[in-house]
């Protein structure tokens, strides 16, 4: 099952392809198709419905509107719903492009050329926004037209947009300037046109010359680039993994990969792909969770000194052995500095509905297919004892100068985050090399600031003068909270910058009537995670 030829493959990028993605990109402008102007026209019930994939209150929505007078019902219904729209009505919608200029591009098929003719959407065109550490981004993104719109299953060529995943790594990525960046396994596009706004080089590779496609136009749709508006270059790649970038060294590599863990051996694996197919933008082809595990252990031979991935993925919980000693293997081989923070862990049964529904395969519309597939899954996961499968981010950096790491960090955060992630993540590496270059000696003469983001929660039982619980909390990145002996809080609370840290301890000791070392040594191991994690920060 193959969807439509994608629009990047219909016209040259650099010549008429380039002019027509121009007179697109003014007119959905124009029309204010945008995640705002969509959400202003539907209102927020039908906007939150059609974001769960339930279409019958933008329909009603857009029942009472006549798609020739507004644009944005025209090019909602078109693409967002898949219906059908009169060929008159999306020429008014797009005033430059026209219906003409959208078939050309490969964006829709019409039935004929009369202005009452219907016009269908032929691939998926949605707008885009998005905040990363780089700051806010509007686009518009091309792919292939999902379930909502095909009422079918995916094709297992199938282009998926930009779905909670991106976002979420494009939100985690860290925005300093680099020279070079790699986008493995680009997808449509996404990962490289953030990338494009923070360097001048990106490589993006993936195995499927398809999704190639709908890169090369998403990018030229867009035209992302630096505020001096230099174009940057990209270069889209075919190939699986590291093999097209072998031998070549990058700053910053960021990958959403087919982390998907899918059966692939025995009666299982035959099961499945008997039951789905194999989907090219989840499935990477190998068994459990190897796929991340080769990435892990291999992405240090592209990143050059100082360089840094970024990365999404699952790993398995295998029965008697901790996930934080299974991935730390894969760290302590792929010797560089590494952060992994576990953000979800699904059950074997619920992992398997996911996927499969993921696909478009649902108990109701093929209940054979959804069954086997079950149970292959199941299967599969019980043979290598998985009682559950972990979803998270890695960081991982390659030390400078031939230097061994000094980073192995595992932990879960399931709760909420204040996203973008990414400057967060980059001051705590920071952070983590201060403190790296400073013994006690040396940090007892540092001067520390309490972060603005910082404030103390106290808890006390009704006529206790005293708390119970001093919980040092933080408002940004993951929002922590340290429960704080009275020792720590003074010492926070005495951050101002004015005295150093051992100036402060000593002050503190006397206070409570301690003995200075006591106390230093209890406090300093607390001192610098609240530096590594962003509570306290260096003084000017």
């Amino acid at each position: 099952m193959t969807g439509p030829v994608p629009p990047g493959r219909h016209a040259d990028a650099s010549g008429d392809g380039a002019d027509l993605a121009g007179r697109l990109r003014a007119d959905l402008h124009d029309a204010a198709f945008t995640v705002d102007g969509v959400g202003d026209l539907l209102g927020d019930v039908a906007s939150a419905a059609l974001h769960r994939e339930q279409t019958v209150p933008a329909e009603r929505v857009l029942a009472a509107l006549d798609p020739a007078a507004e644009p944005r019902a025209a090019l909602t219904t078109l693409f967002l719903l898949g219906g059908a729209v009169p060929r008159g009505a999306l020429d008014r919608a797009l005033g430059r492009l026209g219906t003409a200029g959208a078939e050309r591009l490969g964006l829709v098929r019409a039935a004929g050329g009369g202005r009452e003719d219907a016009v269908r959407a032929a691939v998926d065109l949605r707008p885009y926004a998005a905040e990363d550490a780089g700051g806010s981004v509007s686009w518009w993104l091309a792919s292939d037209l999902g379930e909502l719109a095909t009422g079918g299953r995916l094709a297992t060529d199938h282009v998926l947009g930009a779905g909670g995943a991106s976002t979420t790594l494009a939100q985690v990525t860290m925005r300093a300037p680099v020279h070079r960046v790699l986008d493995l396994g680009t997808g449509g596009g996404i990962q490289a046109m953030h990338a494009a706004r923070h360097t001048r080089h990106v490589v993006g590779t993936d195995v499927s010359a398809r999704a190639l496609d709908f890169a090369r136009f998403n990018l030229v749709l867009n035209r992302p680039g630096p505020p001096d508006g230099v174009e940057p270059d990209v270069d889209l790649r075919l190939g699986s993994m590291l093999e097209p970038v072998a031998g070549e060294r990058f700053d910053l590599v960021v990958s959403n990969p087919p982390f998907v863990i899918t059966p692939r051996s025995g009666d299982a694996g035959r099961a499945v792909a008997d039951a789905l197919g194999d989907y090219e933008y989840r499935d990477g082809g190998r068994a459990g969770d190897d796929v991340v595990r080769d990435l892990v252990t291999g992405v240090g031979q592209v990143l050059a000194p100082g360089g840094v991935a970024q990365m999404l993925g699952n790993w398995e919980h295998r029965r008697g052995e901790p996930w934080t000693e299974r991935v730390g293997s894969w760290l302590d081989a792929a010797g560089l500095d590494g952060w992994v923070v576990q953000r979800e862990v699904l059950d074997p049964a619920e992992y398997a509905e996911t996927w499969i529904r993921d696909g478009g395969t649902t108990p109701g519309r093929e209940p054979e297919a959804w069954a086997a597939a079950y149970r292959a899954w199941l299967d599969d996961f019980a043979a290598r004892d998985v009682e559950g499968v972990g979803f998270g981010v890695v960081t991982l950096r390659r030390p400078t100068g031939g230097a061994r790491p000094t980073l192995r960090r595992l932990e879960e955060h399931t709760g909420s985050v204040r996203q973008p992630l990414g400057a967060h993540l980059a001051a705590s590496l920071a952070a983590h090399d201060w403190l790296a270059a400073r013994d006690d000696d040396a940090l007892g003469a540092e001067h520390l600031v309490v972060a603005a983001d910082v404030t103390e929660e106290r808890y006390l039982t009704p006529g206790s003068p005293d708390p119970n619980v001093v919980v040092v909390r933080q408002g940004d990145g993951f929002g922590r909270g340290v429960h704080a002996s009275t020792g720590l809080a003074a010492f926070v609370g005495a951050c101002d910058g004015e005295l150093a840290v051992g100036q402060i301890v000593g002050a503190i000791a006397a206070l409570f009537d301690v003995p200075a070392a006591d106390l230093r040594a209890e406090l300093f191991p607390a001192v610098r995670g609240l530096v590594r994690d962003g509570f306290l920060r260096p003084g000017s």
